[in-house]
């Protein structure tokens, strides 16, 4: 398979509406916020954002869609796995910026390092790496 038709995940994350501030990520994460719509005011609609390389996208909640934020919904169906070099750098970084943790990081007998945080918009994401 040549590297254009490589497949990828990328993310779509549901945030509640009006929201316009998602510094969390560039802030915790370093993530580069690539491009982003707003609605006309000022909320966000939509943001394409790059964690070293890794794309995901954050919508904003439309009455017209079943997609919603873990807020919404009361909980979540999914963990984003974000694989870095340092956990438990990456988790005290996210934490400081205003993330819950939800479990610390540990070494697991499988071969993984991995810590639990929430994010302020209720999505939980597992900060792993493989030991």
């Amino acid at each position: 398979m040549n590297e254009a038709a490589k497949p990828f995940f990328a993310p779509q994350i549901y945030i509640p509406s009006g929201i316009r501030n998602i510094d969390f990520y560039t802030q915790a994460f370093d993530a580069v916020e690539l491009r982003r719509w707003s609605n006309d005011d000022g909320s966000l609609h939509v943001a394409e954002l790059s964690i070293d390389g890794a794309l995901f996208h954050i919508h904003e909640e439309s009455s017209a869609k079943t997609l919603l934020s873990p807020e919404k919904c009361g909980g979540t169906t999914a963990i984003i796995g974000l694989f870095v070099a340092d956990v438990d750098a990456v988790m005290s970084k996210a934490l400081a910026t205003g993330a819950e943790e939800i479990s610390p990081a540990q070494d697991y007998d499988y071969g993984y390092r991995q810590g639990e945080i929430k994010d302020p918009f209720g999505h939980i994401w597992m900060i792993e790496k493989k030991i």
